[in-house]
């Protein structure tokens, strides 16, 4: 098979690994900068251009595009997908899951249990929105950020009134949500691939803050979930049409919680923690779906 990777960096632990497992497995592979490229919407022919020759065709294309170029990433995406390829994530699925409030609306009209999450445009709903989630401590997230970056953990009524005019002054939008304090700091990331959890790992927060990501210095083990978690996880990524995703679930005295679907998940942490082969499952997961007369589910 011919596979494309999108990554603005193929040096990447995560590109690196999808690209040579699938190099093992005989299949040709190019790193495309999705910034690089450009498209010709045509109906007859649409095509996709890179760095000034047109791009053939490619069996599968495998993003990893960044929050930052979301949307110039999930239309290059769209326009592989007019060309022929199989996605393993949709660019309709990744834009759902990038967009927090409207990923968590459709878990919720699932049924999938999440913390109480408050949204508000008006200043004057301030009170009623921190009232909403059960007052303070409570924790206010940018409806665009990753990774840890723009959650902000708000312990007293007044902190979160300051952090909510802080956001809103930089005409940013905001969720916030209920603080899930008997986590102490932890959440398990579930790695779905189709319709299963492949690996679980569970994440521990640096000393000193409440946000668990690797990325902010956060520990990691394998970890055993429940048969109740396990259906969640899959659930959630199924809601939001991805194929591969990430979901983190925080364990609360009343269950199990999705905090977030992530449809990027880095590999790094978990194959590290675990032991797996992960880049080998997703690549296997491509070859057994990337076959002709392949058609997009939806239609976005």
């Amino acid at each position: 098979m011919k596979i494309a990777i999108l990554s603005r960096d193929g040096q990447l632990y995560s590109c690196r690994r999808l690209r040579e497992v699938a190099e093992q497995r005989g299949h040709e592979v190019q790193i495309i900068d999705p910034l690089s490229c450009y498209m010709n919407i045509n109906p007859a022919s649409p095509t996709v251009h890179y760095r000034g020759e047109p791009l053939g065709h490619f069996d599968a294309v495998i993003p990893r595009i960044g929050p930052a170029i979301t949307f110039y990433g999930t239309a290059v995406l769209r326009q592989f997908e007019m060309c022929g390829s199989y996605p393993l994530n949709e660019s309709l699925a990744i834009a759902r899951a990038r967009d927090k409030l409207r990923s968590l609306q459709l878990l919720a009209r699932q049924g999938i249990d999440m913390p109480v999450t408050g949204f508000a445009s008006s200043p004057d709903d301030t009170q009623d929105l921190i009232a909403m989630v059960g007052g303070a401590p409570l924790v206010v997230k940018l409806v665009e950020g990753t990774q840890g970056i723009g959650v902000v953990l708000a312990e007293t009524r007044q902190a979160a009134e300051s952090v909510i005019d802080a956001f809103r002054g930089l005409n940013a939008h905001i969720l916030v949500q209920e603080f899930i304090q008997e986590a102490q700091g932890r959440d398990v990331r579930c790695l779905v691939i189709g319709d299963e959890v492949v690996a679980a790992i569970e994440r521990e927060a640096k000393e000193g803050d409440f946000r668990s990501n690797l990325h902010r210095g956060g520990k990691a083990h394998p970890v055993e979930i429940t048969p109740q978690e396990r259906a969640m996880a899959v659930k959630a990524a199924a809601t939001l049409g991805l194929e591969v995703a990430g979901v983190d679930i925080l364990r609360a005295r009343r269950g199990p919680l999705v905090m977030e679907v992530n449809a990027s998940p880095g590999l790094e942490g978990i194959e590290t923690a675990t032991g797996m082969d992960i880049a080998g499952m997703m690549i296997g997961w491509t070859e057994r779906n990337a076959l002709p007369g392949f058609s997009l589910k939806t239609g976005g």
